[in-house]
């Protein structure tokens, strides 16, 4: 896994979000539709026409595609196929502002809210 002391990405070292809420989106997005590109081994059906990551719909969540430890090191096993609710996902201050749904994340699991990045980089407050 990524060491994340040497990486700017805040992520890397968190992954909150992957274990706090339930990921759907419409079914079209996994691999078994053409186009596609979420694993769909990875994903169950929620209604007819949406999906959720395995393991995010149930009272505790945490995505089956996450691995490592929460507030330690992290990544998500299929990045580069990861389905539109992550994908538009910023931790707080990526885009220049505050995220709440990041900050509850991470209060969630005991982790400071992250302050604006400087210089390139995030940094918890």
């Amino acid at each position: 896994m990524p060491n994340p002391l040497s990486s700017p990405n805040p992520c890397l070292s968190c992954g909150a979000c992957c274990a706090c809420f339930r990921v759907s989106f419409y079914w079209g997005e996994t691999d078994a539709a053409p186009g596609g590109y979420v694993p769909t081994e990875l994903t169950q059906p929620i209604s007819p026409h949406r999906s959720a990551m395995k393991g995010t719909d149930q009272p505790k969540p945490r995505c089956c595609a996450l691995q490592g430890v929460v507030g330690q090191t992290v990544l998500c096993s299929i990045h580069p196929q990861r389905p539109s609710p992550c994908r538009e996902f910023n931790a707080s201050w990526e885009a220049g502002e505050p995220n709440e749904a990041c900050d509850r994340a991470r209060r969630h699991y005991g982790l400071a809210p992250l302050a604006p990045i400087k210089a390139g980089t995030h940094s918890e407050i």
